[in-house]
């Protein structure tokens, strides 16, 4: 069966990139996809020919919801134009915070998102570095996720992991997935405890775990408004860490007309040495700065979607990324 990609308007860049990736190796390119807007800013977009095809949507989903739309579309478009099987690849899956029912009368938002896709007969689901694993279990159809922090940590290669690094979790949320990356860096973990004192009370960091003496790496999925990260990094300073870096999945950054809670701002202000951001999400110049470093995750799309097609195992993908670690 042969091979297409198409893209949206999320992050053409990115798919441009895989798409040339993917060239060089298998001999296949982006496909020519149309999308646009009505003159009423309603999608208008337009495929390729894809009957008989696999068809892999890449697509990112942050805000805005119309990102989400274009995936929909697009994946009525491939099925009604008898594509041969359809995969939706979002590099980064938007609406997964509200993955559970955590107080009356809410949606599970990532559940609905993904049973929306799912309902145009799609037959496959990849992404990179979801919120939370338990997302997988939203849809009964193969559902790839991989890990994008060995790709990002290898741009501090340099450091002395097994002696004087430890990996530390924002939250108690993500200390699973700092444990697993520590495990293969031989390092230690740490994470932050937030809590507030009382009603209307400013949150308090507590550090568990042994930092002193160490450069703590905070690792996340995402960074939205940076408060908890930049307010973590102080914390690790107080009990003793020598110095913070950062280095998160998706680099949502979100602004705000308020410099307090600004999220660029909040990291220029901040005493994080580094940022290390993948390009899952576009990161324009005029969020960029000296400390942040954006490394690409289209070498690692693009095998992931060679892989899929040729129907070869993705998680050995997991295992290959760290063959930078000195053993």
């Amino acid at each position: 069966m042969e091979l297409v990609i198409v893209t949206g308007t999320a992050n053409r860049p990115l798919a441009e990139e895989v798409g040339k990736i993917l060239h060089s190796k298998i001999g296949i390119n982006l496909g020519e996809a149309t999308v646009g807007r009505f003159a009423d800013g309603e999608v208008d977009l337009a495929l390729p020919e894809v009957r008989g095809r696999h068809v892999v949507i890449l697509q990112p989903t942050p805000p805005p919801a119309e990102n989400w739309i274009e995936i929909i579309l697009m994946a009525d478009a491939a099925v009604s134009s008898s594509a041969g099987e359809v995969t939706v690849f979002m590099p980064y899956m938007g609406c997964a915070r509200q993955d559970r029912k955590d107080k009356p009368h809410c949606p599970i938002s990532a559940r609905a998102m993904i049973k929306a896709v799912e309902a145009q007969q799609i037959k496959r689901f990849m992404t990179m570095d979801l919120h939370t694993p338990q997302e997988q279990g939203f849809t009964q159809l193969p559902f790839d996720n991989m890990y994008l922090s060995p790709i990002l940590l290898e741009f501090h290669r340099g450091l002395p992991w097994r002696t004087g690094v430890v990996i530390v979790s924002p939250d108690a949320g993500g200390v699973p997935r700092a444990r697993a990356v520590a495990k293969k860096l031989g390092c230690e973990v740490a994470f932050i405890d937030k809590r507030r004192d009382g009603p209307n009370q400013s949150e308090v960091m507590h550090v568990v775990g042994e930092v002193r003496g160490k450069i703590a790496v905070m690792l996340d999925d995402q960074i939205d408004t940076a408060g908890t990260l930049t307010k973590g990094a102080q914390a690790l300073l107080d009990e003793g860490a020598t110095e913070v870096h950062a280095v998160a999945s998706h680099g949502i950054l979100s602004r705000n007309p308020d410099p307090a809670k600004d999220s660029i701002e909040r990291l220029k202000r901040s005493p994080i040495k580094t940022i290390v951001l993948s390009d899952t999400v576009p990161v324009p110049p005029e969020k960029r700065f000296d400390r942040m470093h954006i490394v690409s995750c289209a070498p690692l799309a693009a095998e992931m979607i060679r892989r899929v097609h040729n129907r070869d195992p993705v998680s050995p993908l997991f295992e290959e990324a760290f063959s930078w670690v000195v053993k």
